[in-house]
């Protein structure tokens, strides 16, 4: 395989790993639209159709952020920031599950404080590689600030529906 093929290989794979943390965290989000609608929500909060065309964005970035790292240092010479990139995927996808499947705003908003700090400790090790690494992800860094904060404001919101 050429050069050229393995770039697009690894672009697929990346690709493919980023959008299967994304489809596990959509699994527990499948009764989510009902579940939003119930909630008390603070007046800043963006309606549910907002977060899939948001989220598909993020994630498209962050694929290609991560080939980007990927492609110039390789898995041999970056495997901590890889990895670092693989559990920020992994807690990603485990608020939904806390969130919507466990109905736990503590955890959910725990879950989401580890992300932020896990998707900026991501980004600045991307930037170092690459700087248009970490611009791709600063849409992601500004996203989960704020999913920290309407998480947090949302479980204030509704003890009795996120303990």
């Amino acid at each position: 395989m050429g050069q050229r093929g393995k770039q697009v290989k690894g672009l697929l794979a990346w690709f493919a790993i980023t959008f299967a943390a994304a489809g596990i965290g959509a699994m527990a989000s499948a009764g989510a639209e009902n579940f939003y609608a119930q909630l008390v929500r603070p007046s800043w909060a963006p309606p549910g159709s907002v977060f899939g065309p948001v989220w598909s964005v993020l994630y498209t970035l962050m694929a290609l952020a991560v080939w980007t790292v990927w492609r110039i240092r390789g898995t041999a010479t970056a495997p901590r920031t890889l990895a670092l990139f693989v559990v920020q995927l992994v807690v990603n996808a485990v608020w939904s599950w806390l969130f919507f499947g466990l109905r736990s705003g503590a955890a959910a908003f725990a879950d989401a404080v580890l992300l932020f700090l896990l998707v900026a400790a991501t980004t600045i090790a991307f930037w170092r590689v690459r700087p248009l690494a970490g611009v791709m992800m600063m849409p992601y860094v500004a996203w989960v600030g704020f999913a920290c904060a309407l998480t947090w404001s949302t479980w204030r919101l509704n003890p009795q529906l996120l303990g």
